[in-house]
């Protein structure tokens, strides 16, 4: 039985939380030796990389988003696809949608590692070496395989666990020892020669040689991560803080814009209060496949979706197509006394991602190229140094520009669903970040891969948490609704970190990750 915890963390200096025990250890210590949010960050993430690879790695993507005491920064870590990218080639041999696994061509250049780098130049206080240091330790000397990473092993296919070797060998069984020296060797070589040690050292080394013609030598050299504004908006009493496009953040300010305009009922758990934040998110995010892309103008969106508002069916279910399912992914948020804070979040878009992995560390590779689009012409098509809409989408708060809140989850499509009821939550009845967290969820899920929510041809399903008591008036209202067992990944793995009344933090991590914690001092 999942253990629910009944309160918040409560911390005065500083906290972490994330999806792994073990990873959450890492930020604490590192926070402990004298590091900052940042640092605590970054360790907590490398650890997991290591821990989680199901989740996400040093193959995978990277956005954060820094509160710095004065300001947010946002940081897009997210990878382009290779120089021999050719949506044509794809359509010719009879694809009409991105392949979803075993096949290099939905592999974006890896952007975690450029993304660790960028956070630690800019903000970092320890040395990298003492900031990798317990990933690289957990590497080495082995963790015990979690329930998560034991139960996703089991549905690798025959190629995926040829390809994943002595990870897929090892995580058989919950508890079972896992080492992965190669991991350890790309970490110490990012310590040791920073960005070159790993794209142009073994990792990259190998990537080349299973993505002859697809990845370049150039393409390596190219680094993936970039500073960019963050898109903001003011709603729930906050101003909620989130990535632009390429990343889907922008739905989660469209629901919560539309959402803040309606007289929300003041018991979240209502019938009626569950349905209007349903029809908020399908009125934000039908038409995603159509105008997310890299280029989009996030404030441009957000005005369409706000001007919907008249749109919405205050008591029944609308037939806007927008099902989805849960992505793989991991959320992590960090901060301390006086205001600098971290939200961050890392994946390989589908459970071990694309179930390939470079032979010489055996880091598995992301699948994140599936966002792409293969109709000739649109913005998001396929092709040489773009990057892929993305389902990544961390958030922060703020209130007259002092930190509030970091939160965030994983959960694929889905993402920005959760968000928008977790931010209903916390900013608008003013909950705990606990009572917040262990909450039941709904979810608007997609037939097949976690990622065709907006792609499916099906009318919408309801996803519907096991503890909810509100299911059955959902489908009085003309919703279709899914009964799913209660505190399952379905509904994502949920972390925040507020600022509480008197000042001290208060943080909650999801107890449907079953291993995840939250640390505080």
């Amino acid at each position: 039985m999942t253990h629910v915890p009944h309160s918040s963390i409560r911390g005065t200096r500083h906290m972490v939380a994330s999806a792994d025990q073990l990873a959450s250890r890492a930020g604490s210590l590192t926070f402990e030796r004298g590091g900052n949010a940042v640092d605590a960050a970054i360790a907590t993430n490398a650890a997991i990389a290591v821990t989680g690879p199901h989740l996400c790695g040093m193959g995978g993507d990277l956005f954060a988003l820094v509160h710095t005491g004065d300001e947010v920064v946002a940081l897009n870590a997210s990878g382009r696809a290779g120089s021999g990218a050719d949506a044509a080639v794809l359509r010719d041999t009879g694809h009409d949608t991105m392949p979803f696994r075993h096949d290099v061509r939905s592999v974006t250049m890896p952007g975690c590692v450029d993304g660790w780098l960028a956070l630690h130049q800019r903000f970092g206080s320890l040395e990298l070496d003492e900031v990798l240091a317990p990933a690289i330790d957990l590497a080495e000397h082995g963790f015990p395989a979690s329930p998560l990473l034991a139960g996703a092993s089991a549905h690798l296919d025959g190629a995926g666990r040829d390809q994943l070797g002595e990870l897929a060998h090892q995580a058989t069984a919950v508890g079972a020892p896992v080492r992965l020296p190669g991991v350890a060797r790309a970490l110490r070589s990012i310590v040791a020669r920073g960005r070159s040690g790993f794209y142009e050292g073994e990792f990259g080394e190998g990537l080349l040689g299973i993505a002859a013609g697809y990845f370049s030598s150039e393409d390596l050299r190219t680094a993936q991560a970039e500073w960019v504004a963050p898109l903001t908006a003011s709603c729930f009493g906050v101003e909620l803080h989130t990535i632009g496009p390429n990343s889907q953040g922008y739905l989660t300010l469209g629901g919560a814009l539309l959402a803040d305009r309606l007289d929300l009922p003041g018991d979240p758990d209502i019938a009626h209060s569950v349905h209007l934040l349903v029809e908020c998110a399908k009125l934000a995010g039908f038409d995603r496949p159509d105008v997310l892309h890299e280029h989009a103008d996030g404030r441009a969106l957000l005005r369409t979706i706000d001007a919907r508002h008249h749109l919405l069916d205050m008591e029944r279910s609308s037939d806007y197509r927008t099902p989805h399912g849960a992505g793989d992914t991991t959320y992590l948020c960090t901060a301390e006394a006086g205001g600098l804070a971290v939200s961050l979040i890392q994946s390989n878009a589908s459970g071990f991602g694309s179930w390939l992995a470079e032979p010489n560390t055996g880091i598995n590779l992301h699948n994140r190229g599936l966002g792409f689009s293969l109709v000739a012409g649109h913005p998001a098509e396929f092709g040489p140094g773009r990057r892929p809409p993305h389902t990544l989408s961390p958030a922060l708060a703020t209130r007259a520009g002092e930190f509030v809140s970091v939160l965030g989850t994983m959960g694929g499509d889905a993402q920005p669903q959760i968000l928008l009821q977790l931010a209903a939550r916390l900013f608008h009845h003013g909950h705990s970040p606990a009572r917040a967290i262990n909450a039941p969820r709904w979810a608007l899920s997609g037939p097949v891969t976690g990622f065709d929510t907006w792609t499916s041809g099906d009318g919408p399903v309801l996803d519907v948490e096991g503890h909810a008591p509100w299911g059955a008036a959902l489908g009085e209202r003309g919703h279709r609704v899914n009964d799913v067992a209660a505190f399952d990944s379905t509904f994502g793995h949920a972390h925040a970190i507020v600022v509480a009344d008197d000042g001290t933090l208060a943080g909650a991590a999801d107890p449907r990750t079953r291993v995840g914690a939250v640390i505080a001092r």
